[in-house]
């Protein structure tokens, strides 16, 4: 499957949601924000992003956390990554589509 056709199948909303990133094999997190988020991935902004193929745990603070098990699609250097959502419990992926629609309908009304 090429990058075109995995991408963007959930559409992504403008949001920043505090994010904890936890490289495979890393002691310690690193903290920042999303840029954007969906159901399927977010882009992350970040001076030193992680190289296209990594895999990181995520916890994405939506009112609660969501443990999520992701990789890296795409690094833009000195600007971020676009992280691809690999997986989730089904509680944390209630959570998170309840938290996008809440979001969406916020911003629908602005």
């Amino acid at each position: 499957m090429s990058d075109s056709q995995d991408r963007r199948h959930d559409p992504q909303i403008k949001v920043r949601v505090p994010v904890e990133l936890i490289p495979e094999g890393a002691a310690s997190p690193i903290r920042g924000a999303t840029s954007d988020l969906s159901l399927s991935g977010c882009y992350i902004e970040t001076i030193f992003p992680f190289p296209k193929g990594a895999t990181l745990d995520l916890k994405l603070e939506v009112g609660t956390t969501v443990l999520i098990a992701a990789s890296v699609v795409t690094c833009d250097p000195q600007v971020g990554n676009g992280i691809s959502f690999l997986r989730m419990l089904p509680e944390d992926h209630e959570a998170l589509a309840e938290y996008l629609k809440s979001v969406e309908e916020e911003q629908g009304r602005s």
